[in-house]
């Protein structure tokens, strides 16, 4: 009787971790390679996303610090904005894939796309208009773009301004990675190390924040759960709900393109993927990884980067 409870209590284990390991294999799923969007207004929303002329100093765009060019990014701890002023706290980040996040920016203040794009105009560290109606006037001032919206929206709004940068922005997804192509079934788009990452990053409970289409984004998580984070200028969103249980909770960023985009963590205080793991894995999970996990976690998350391909 015990040899077979004893017996009993092993299959019962094994099909606990072989439903545990299904259940992970599954909580990260290929981007789509297209997502629906209006053509005529994403147009419109790349040129307003492209202006500088919509700044205080007429030198910077949403381009200066979410670069199409480097993935969504600047690649800079932090960005600069209007007149040289530093845009601190926050590390810039990244456009691309944004549209599948369930709230934007760190701390969570933008609710989606369209909200997100109105903050930068008239942030006094970003592009520094003196208020929304400012915003208007020189988007008015564009024969262009006065022909545009006339056409597509019947007049120039802010509400109208950010509709359409925000249907821009659903056209910068990344599909089509090593990644997603091994989930979609070709076991030899990653390599072996990169499959060793990815087990890595599920027994170590990487998944456990880092999940969805976007690899990240569907979750706020406190940022030094084991170990106190050193760095505690901004509280995220302590900063908007003054609730204690929310210091030094942020939006879990998505791992889409992660390779392409450093530096890292919501103050850019990380400057390698190798050392921003082996951080990850101190403050979060409370362990210190050997460097062949490392190695092979970093591996995984390079296989992340996807293509993106201008649609116009």
């Amino acid at each position: 009787m015990i040899k077979r409870a004893l017996f009993m209590t092993l299959v019962v284990f094994n099909i606990s971790n072989a439903q545990t390991s299904i259940n992970q294999d599954r909580m990260i799923t290929p981007l789509p390679t297209s997502i629906p969007y209006d053509k005529e207004k994403a147009m419109l929303g790349k040129q307003l996303y492209m202006d500088t002329s919509l700044s205080k100093d007429g030198k910077v765009s949403c381009n200066t610090c979410h670069d199409l060019k480097r993935y969504g990014v600047d690649n800079e701890i932090f960005s600069i904005g209007a007149d040289g002023v530093l845009d601190e706290p926050f590390n810039s980040p990244t456009t691309f894939n944004s549209v599948f996040n369930f709230v934007q920016f760190w701390d969570g203040k933008a609710k989606n796309l369209a909200d997100q794009a109105k903050n930068p105009f008239i942030n006094p560290k970003e592009m520094a208009l003196k208020d929304e109606a400012e915003v208007v006037k020189r988007v008015e001032a564009n024969a262009k773009y006065k022909a545009s919206f006339d056409k597509i929206y019947g007049q120039i709004t802010m509400q109208n301004i950010t509709d359409a940068i925000a249907e821009f922005e659903k056209t910068l997804i990344t599909p089509n990675s090593p990644f997603d192509r091994y989930l979609n079934g070709d076991e030899n788009a990653i390599s072996s190390q990169a499959k060793r990452g990815w087990e890595a990053f599920k027994s170590n409970g990487c998944i456990a924040c880092h999940q969805g289409q976007n690899v990240g984004g569907t979750m706020y998580q406190k940022i030094g759960i084991f170990e106190p984070y050193p760095n505690q200028e901004n509280l995220g969103r302590y900063e908007i709900t003054k609730i204690e249980s929310d210091k030094m909770v942020f939006k879990v960023p998505s791992l889409r393109n992660v390779a392409k985009t450093a530096p890292y963590y919501h103050d850019g205080s990380i400057p390698t993927l190798d050392a921003c793991v082996q951080f990850m894995a101190y403050y979060q999970l409370g362990r210190f990884l050997d460097q062949q996990t490392v190695d092979d976690i970093v591996a995984f998350l390079e296989s992340l980067t996807g293509e993106f391909n201008e649609q116009f």
